[in-house]
């Protein structure tokens, strides 16, 4: 791990796989660069990993992350914790590096694509029957299709990471969510 000079804390598997197609897309080499995109098995372990980062690279290494809304405490609480700033607001916590998804990653990125982009994406992966099954059943139908998307590509273990490089890869450079883009640039940005 030597030469990481940022490390980016991400909630889970698709984070760290939509942020690392992100880069690739945007000619970015992250090892090359030093920054490492950290998976952490969800938010509440968020204070246990920004000690083991500050353990490891020392107080100089920069730090990011990227969280859902519904976590956005966790990760407020435990930079407070680490005596990284007190009662910090989420445009406080932006100016850190910690960026937070309106809802989710996934709803960042159906919201950026559209829905019939989105089904496109899922009718080249096979799974168009699949996602009109969901659709139809009883809980589901009637739904948003936006929602409907959302629980459909967190019902099958490994979907979500796939799923998120396949949704970065899709979208327009020019529309990319804003967390994953300002994280990125924080996380790339010179010393």
């Amino acid at each position: 791990m030597s030469g990481i000079r940022s490390v980016v804390l991400v909630e889970g598997v698709s984070d760290q796989a939509a942020l690392s197609a992100l880069a690739q897309r945007l000619d970015r080499n992250l090892e090359a660069e030093g920054v490492s995109i950290v998976s952490m098995g969800g938010a509440s372990a968020i204070g246990e990993f920004i000690e083991n980062v500050l353990k490891v690279h020392g107080p100089n290494v920069r730090l990011a992350g990227l969280c859902d809304r519904a976590e956005f405490g966790d990760f407020q609480r435990a930079i407070e914790r680490a005596g990284l700033g007190s009662n910090l607001s989420q445009s406080e916590m932006g100016l850190m590096g910690f960026f937070v998804c309106t809802d989710d990653l996934e709803d960042e990125l159906i919201r950026a694509l559209g829905v019939a982009q989105v089904e496109r994406v899922i009718a080249a992966q096979g799974e168009l029957s699949s996602f009109r099954t969901f659709q139809n059943q009883p809980a589901w139908r009637g739904q948003h299709a936006e929602r409907q998307l959302r629980r459909f590509i967190g019902t099958k273990s490994g979907r979500k990471a796939r799923y998120g490089r396949l949704l970065v890869d899709a979208l327009d450079l020019t529309r990319v969510p804003r967390p994953l883009e300002a994280v990125l640039t924080y996380a790339l940005a010179p010393r």
